[in-house]
């Protein structure tokens, strides 16, 4: 047992220092300017990652070409990006008033554009953990082109096996594929990939977008030619970092230009000295629930709430997202998209014109210029969250030079994670956040508490949340250290320790904002990677998210506009 317990310990220990070099090593490139991913240059990256086996990218280190892992990181990052030999990270430069269409990653708010045949910018506008996040799953896509290659590719001779030579007539194949053909090249894909055709069959369509129905062949394809060019041909593929991006880093350019148009609006609309409770959260959740009842009256009269929160959440019921949205928009709800580039939208919400609604009627006897102003912002991306609450809670210096500070009574963050004990669509209530790879730790009083959701049919946790460098970095040995250590970690997630280190800043440091401000953080489990085929990469939520999505954000807002506990 002891000799279990030690290798156990040693192995997460290897696991540690192979993220704390992977994040050495990405910072080092940064600076450098430029690397080759399958070069030397490139060789800690991809030694760090083979070490470190993270869960999400299931069986990189076996000969086998791992498919959900492939699924995960190709809905992340811009289509075409497998036929790109030169892959340039750039700042927010100009590009969107030029002639290139952006690419945008089908679960990855960020712009990238295709300039030519072989090269592929990708726009950084959120910080250090979106460069860690690009870099993470480039490394990941290069090892797996790699693994094709020495499958493909016959050794010495430089010629190629017959199975690729099929893959490449169905590629490049003028006109729509028949379901025969298009089994034909599955089978033969599936022999050099080492998987089986019922494997290849069941996630050819998750690959696919509406332009190109056949696009996991494509991947493949590219991802193997390249590889072979690189070691044929010495045609080497490069990731570069643009002088521009690497003198803003860091600098809060976009955050600073988010929060200075909030509160540009919030003074137009005569908002600016009004209590302000702010909510980082999604950007439906919030104003479904003030406003879906009086929009949707039919609705709410035949079915539960929760059952038209899952119907709002379908992506074909757009004629009720309409209704509700018109009805917010008349009712105190100003939406401003995001210009700044931090891909952030923001809703403010005033709560003197809300009608009839159960959840203002505490603010009956409270004067309209004294009645609160929620200010829901779209999730941020790990670090971005410092940078965009940091510039949100600093005083407000308008154009005439005046200076206004917030009044901000609260703070409210709800986000889904990652849970260790659990499964997908259970609540996590956090007492601290520990940031991964430091010493630094941020307990707090939470304003939510386990026993808010009792009666509720939902399973809730209550300790401490790491927050990691990168949710596609984590492995089951370093979250079994943390779950079972002293730390009591219930779950992993991005933002936390980032925002309550800004909040803590503002209202201890700067004083900015209240020492009584009040925080809520709550997640819901998007998945549980200490469970086999349970990790991010095994398929998103489904409709699971939406119970615990509207439990916690009814508890925010009943908080919030509970005046009797003021």
């Amino acid at each position: 047992m002891n000799k279990l317990k030690s290798h156990t310990r040693t192995r997460a220990q290897e696991s540690t220092g192979a993220i704390e070099r992977l994040y050495i090593t990405m910072r080092h490139l940064f600076n450098r300017g430029f690397y080759k991913p399958m070069g030397v240059s490139g060789e800690s990256l991809r030694e760090s990652l083979l070490t470190l086996r993270p869960e999400i990218y299931g069986s990189l280190t076996e000969e086998k070409t791992e498919l959900q892992g492939l699924l995960y990181i190709m809905d992340r990052l811009p289509e075409g990006i497998e036929e790109c030999r030169f892959i340039n990270l750039t700042s927010n430069e100009g590009y969107k008033d030029s002639h290139f269409k952006p690419i945008i990653p089908l679960k990855r708010r960020r712009n990238c554009y295709r300039i030519d045949d072989e090269q592929m910018n990708i726009e950084i506008t959120r910080g250090r953990s979106e460069i860690y996040d690009i870099l993470t799953h480039l490394t990941f896509l290069f090892i797996e082109s790699h693994k094709i290659m020495e499958q493909v590719l016959i050794e010495h001779s430089g010629e190629v096996i017959r199975d690729w030579k099929k893959l490449e007539q169905a590629v490049f194949k003028k006109g729509k594929l028949t379901q025969e053909e298009k089994e034909v090249t599955l089978t033969h894909t599936a022999n050099f990939l080492g998987r089986t055709f019922e494997e290849v069959k069941n996630i050819f369509p998750y690959f696919a977008t509406e332009s190109n129905e056949n696009r996991f062949f494509n991947i493949i394809y590219f991802m193997g030619k390249l590889a072979m060019e690189e070691v044929t041909e010495n045609n080497k593929r490069l990731i570069t970092f643009s002088p521009v991006l690497r003198e803003r880093l860091g600098h809060h350019i976009h955050g600073e230009e988010w929060a200075y148009k909030i509160k540009q609006v919030l003074q137009k609309e005569g908002l600016l000295e009004r209590p302000v409770h702010i909510i980082s959260a999604n950007m439906h959740s919030v104003v479904n629930t003030l406003y879906a009842e009086k929009a949707l009256p039919t609705e709410f009269s035949k079915k539960k709430p929760l059952q038209v929160f899952e119907a709002l959440s379908s992506p074909i019921n757009t004629k009720m997202r309409e209704k509700v949205n018109k009805t917010a928009l008349s009712e105190g709800m100003i939406f401003i998209e995001d210009q700044s580039g931090t891909n952030i939208d923001v809703q403010i919400i005033d709560t003197a014109k809300i009608k009839n609604s159960p959840y203002v009627e505490g603010l009956t006897d409270v004067v309209d210029n004294k009645k609160p102003v929620i200010v829901v912002m779209d999730y941020a991306f790990g670090e971005q969250a410092y940078e965009t609450m940091d510039e949100l809670l600093k005083p407000f210096d308008d154009a005439n030079n005046i200076r206004h500070l917030l009044n901000v009574v609260s703070v409210s963050i709800m986000g889904k994670a990652g849970i260790l004990e659990g499964g997908k669509g259970d609540i996590m209530i956090p007492s601290a956040h520990v940031f991964e790879g430091t010493a630094d730790n941020y307990p707090f009083k939470n304003r939510l508490d386990k026993s808010d959701f009792k009666n509720h049919d939902v399973n809730v946790y209550t300790g401490t949340m790491i927050s990691v460098l990168g949710t596609s970095l984590q492995n089951r040995d370093v979250l079994k250290f943390f779950h079972n250590s002293t730390w009591n970690v219930i779950g992993l997630e991005m933002e936390g320790a980032h925002y309550q280190k800004a909040i803590q800043a503002a209202a201890k440091i700067r004083r900015s904002i209240s020492s009584k401000v009040q925080v809520r953080y709550a997640y819901y489990a998007s998945d549980n990677p200490l469970e086999t085929g349970s990790t991010l990469a095994s398929g998103g939520l489904g409709t699971t998210g939406v119970k615990p999505t509207y439990l916690i954000t009814e508890k925010m807002l009943k908080q919030i506009l509970d005046t009797s506990k003021k």
